[in-house]
């Protein structure tokens, strides 16, 4: 019997596809590159899983992503957990001014984590992927 797979890719619209890119490759470490397209990008993991999708608004027709209002991201956070979690605190602290939440332990997971916005006023959670 054959194995299956599900992978689930999340799109989130965005102002700048190339500016939104650049910064969650440096949030996660990932390698520099560019998007696709300047309207649609797609952040990759090391086995080529799709880790987030960037889409400018208003770039097709799609009823979500048409335009940011009201402010974007309401019901949704985007929640990452990464193996180099001291490096990726580092790395957010040299992409934002001000953490939304400093590191601490999820009581809930055991594991250390952190938020910040995202240049489009996603909330970001990168959590250690373990304790």
């Amino acid at each position: 019997q054959k194995a299956s797979m599900r992978r689930i890719w999340t799109i989130v619209g965005v102002a700048d596809v190339s500016r939104s890119f650049a910064w969650y490759q440096a949030l996660l470490g990932l390698p520099k590159s560019l998007p696709a397209h300047d309207y649609f990008g797609q952040l990759l993991d090391d086995d080529g899983t799709v880790l987030l999708c960037l889409h400018q608004w208003g770039a097709d027709e799609h009823p979500t992503l048409t335009r940011p209002d009201p402010l974007p991201g309401n019901g949704l956070l985007l929640f990452f957990r990464v193996d180099d979690f001291d490096d990726a605190l580092q790395r957010a602290r040299d992409l934002v001014p001000d953490l939304k939440e400093e590191p601490h332990k999820n009581p809930s997971t055991g594991t250390m984590e952190f938020a910040l916005c995202d240049p489009d006023g996603y909330y970001v959670m990168v959590s250690a992927r373990t304790a």
